[in-house]
C-alpha cells in the first residue's frame, strides 16, 4: 500500500497538478443550540428575522426548533469557509432575544424529551415532510439523541484537478465513473482511519446527566450532575449517541464497495419494513408519526462519520441523485464542535482535514472485507470511550497496534501530502497542522478532550457550568465582533427572499400530501 502511496505522490511533479490542489472547495454545516442564559433548550419558534428555515441555504434548523445549523457556501480557502461561518454566525448571535448558542455539541440540560421542540417548516408538502420525518426519529432514537450537534466538513476538488489526475493516471473510464471510484476509494479510507478525528478533535468527554434521563450507564461520575470517562474523546460518536443499531441487526449496513453498490444498500434500507417500526405506526389518527416503517425512513437517517454527496434537485432522492450525477463532494461527520474556538472549530483543524482528505485519496484503497468494516466500528468506539489511554491497542487488518504507533506512521506519511498543500497555497499551514497532531500524540493532554477535562477540574465545575462558561464566553466575542452594512444587507435580503419562497412554495402545492409522499418515494 505504501508504494502505491508513493507512486500517486509521484505524479504530482507533472506541471500543473500540484496548482490544481489549491482549487478544492471547502465547505461547513455547524449544529447549535439556541439556549437560554440559565441554560434551558429554548421553546421558542425559530427566529422569523433569519429567514425560512425551509429555504434559506445559509441559515436553518436541522432536527429542533431550537438546533441552528449553518452553512457556508462552498469556499477557495480555509481562511474563507471561517470567515464565511464568522460571517453567519455574527448575523444570528445579532438577532437572538436574550439567548445564546451552546458551545459543545453534547446539549445543555434537557427537561425531559418534550422539552425539545420538533423543527417545523410551514405548511407545504415539503415542510410536512420535513417535520414528520424528524417526529419518526424522535420516536425511534428518542429526542434527546437528535440534539446532539456536530460540525460537518465537505470537500471536493476541482474539475481541473480530476482532469489532470485521471490522465496521469492513464485512466480511460467516463469522467465522472472515474470521479466517483476515486471519491468512494477515498471515503473507505476515512473509514479505515477515521479514528484519528476523535482523536485529534473529540471535545465531549463529559455530558450533563440530565441527558441520559435516569438510564443506568457504565460512564464514570465527574460530579453530581456530571458523567465522564477519564480518557474519553467524543462520547458524541460512542455508545451513548445517535447510532442505526436496529439496522444493522436488520441485516443493512452501507457498503462501500463502489457508488453503486452504497445506492443499492441505501436503497434497500429505505424499502424494507421492520417490524419495530411498524408497532409505532405511520399515519396516526390523521397525524404522520414518522414517513414509513422502513428501516430508514429516508437515506439521511443512516448514520455514518461519512457520506457520498451529490446537489439535489428539487425534490430528489439522494440515491437518485448520485444515481444520475455521480458524487460532487464528500461529507464528513465526526467532528464535535470546538468548545475553545467562538467559531467551533478553528483553521488548524481545518488545514489538517484538507491533508486527510488529500492523503485518503492518494493512499492505496482496497474493498473492506467484513473483518476489517467490523475493526472500523471497534476502534471508532475505543477511541471514543479510551482514546487517551496509555497503550491503547487498535485493529489494523489481522494484527493489533498502539494508537501512538499507527497515529505517528499516518502523520509521518500525511508530512509529504502537507508539503503539496503548502506549496500549492504558497503557505506553510498545512505541515505546520501535521506537526500540531504529532505533538498530541505523544502528549494527550493537548487534545481538546483533555483540554476540556482539565479546565473542568480547574474550575471546580461540571459538564454544563463547563459548557455555560464557554457559551457566554462566545456569546461576548460575538457582541463585540462588527459585521459590515453590505454583509447586514445580504443576509437580510436572503432572509427575506427565503420567506417569499417558502410563502410560493406554500401557494404552488397542488397535491395532498398523502400524494406528495406516494410520489417521492416511487420517483424513478
Amino acid at each position: 500500500m505504501y508504494q502505491k502511496f508513493q507512486q500517486h505522490l509521484k505524479l504530482f511533479d507533472a506541471p500543473g497538478l500540484e496548482e490544481a490542489l489549491a482549487s478544492s472547495k471547502i465547505g461547513l454545516e455547524k449544529e447549535s443550540l439556541r439556549v437560554l442564559p440559565e441554560g434551558g433548550i429554548s421553546q421558542t419558534s425559530h427566529p422569523a428575522v433569519l429567514g425560512s428555515a425551509l429555504t434559506n441555504p445559509q441559515i436553518t434548523t436541522d432536527f429542533s426548533e431550537a438546533l441552528v445549523e449553518l452553512v457556508t457556501p462552498p469556499c477557495d480557502s480555509v481562511t474563507e469557509v471561517i470567515q464565511s461561518l464568522d460571517d453567519i454566525q455574527n448575523f444570528v448571535y445579532r438577532n437572538l432575544d436574550n439567548e445564546i448558542l451552546w458551545a459543545t455539541s453534547m446539549p445543555c440540560v434537557v427537561a425531559g424529551e418534550t422539552s425539545i421542540p420538533l423543527a417545523k417548516y410551514g405548511s407545504s408538502n415539503a415542510a410536512q415532510m420535513k417535520t414528520a420525518y424528524r417526529r419518526g426519529l424522535g420516536l425511534r432514537y428518542g429526542r434527546a439523541m437528535q440534539v446532539i450537534a456536530g460540525v460537518h466538513f465537505n470537500y471536493s476538488f476541482s474539475d481541473d484537478f480530476w482532469q489532470q489526475y485521471q490522465q496521469l493516471l492513464n485512466n480511460t473510464d467516463d469522467k465522472q465513473t472515474f470521479i466517483s471510484d476515486q471519491y468512494m476509494g477515498l471515503i473507505r479510507n476515512l473509514l479505515r482511519y477515521g479514528w484519528v478525528v476523535p482523536y485529534f478533535f473529540g471535545a465531549s468527554p463529559a455530558i450533563c446527566k440530565s441527558f441520559l434521563n435516569g438510564q443506568k450507564t457504565m460512564l464514570q461520575e465527574f460530579n453530581s450532575g456530571t458523567y465522564y470517562e477519564p480518557f474519553a474523546t467524543s462520547l458524541r460518536l460512542g455508545d451513548i449517541g445517535y447510532q442505526n443499531n436496529k439496522e444493522e441487526t436488520a441485516g443493512i449496513k452501507a457498503c462501500y464497495d463502489s457508488l453503486d453498490a452504497y445506492v443499492a444498500s441505501m436503497e434497500c434500507a429505505i424499502n424494507t419494513h421492520h417490524e419495530g417500526y411498524e408497532e409505532i405506526g405511520v399515519k396516526v389518527d390523521g397525524l404522520y408519526q414518522q414517513l414509513n416503517s422502513n428501516i430508514l425512513q429516508i437515506e439521511n437517517e443512516y448514520y455514518s462519520s461519512v457520506r457520498p454527496k451529490q446537489i439535489l434537485q428539487g425534490s430528489e432522492k439522494p440515491s437518485t441523485a448520485l444515481k444520475k450525477r455521480g458524487i460532487e463532494y464528500v461529507e464528513l461527520r465526526s467532528l464535535d464542535v470546538n468548545a475553545f474556538d467562538p467559531h467551533g472549530i478553528n483553521s488548524e483543524q481545518l488545514h489538517f482535514l484538507e491533508v486527510f482528505m488529500l492523503f485518503c485519496l492518494l493512499q492505496d484503497s482496497p474493498i473492506l472485507s467484513k473483518s476489517e468494516v467490523n475493526a472500523i466500528d471497534e476502534n471508532l468506539l475505543l477511541v471514543a470511550h479510551q482514546g487517551r489511554q496509555p497503550g491503547l491497542d487498535l485493529h489494523r487488518g489481522e494484527e493489533r497496534i498502539s494508537l501512538q504507533d499507527w497515529a505517528t506512521e499516518l502523520c509521518n506519511k500525511m508530512k509529504d501530502v502537507a508539503g503539496l498543500l503548502d506549496r500549492a497555497n504558497h503557505c506553510e499551514n498545512y505541515f505546520s497542522s501535521v506537526k500540531s497532531q504529532i505533538a498530541s500524540v505523544f502528549d494527550p493532554e493537548l487534545t481538546p478532550s483533555a483540554r476540556m477535562l482539565a479546565d473542568m477540574k480547574d474550575n471546580d465545575e461540571g459538564f454544563f457550568h463547563h459548557a455555560k462558561r464557554m457559551s457566554q464566553r462566545h456569546n461576548q466575542y460575538y457582541k463585540k465582533q462588527s459585521l459590515s452594512e453590505d454583509k447586514m444587507h445580504f443576509f437580510e435580503s436572503l432572509a427575506e427572499e427565503s420567506i417569499a419562497q417558502q410563502k410560493k412554495m406554500e401557494a404552488d402545492d397542488n397535491v395532498s400530501f398523502d400524494e406528495y409522499l406516494e410520489n417521492y418515494f416511487n420517483e424513478a
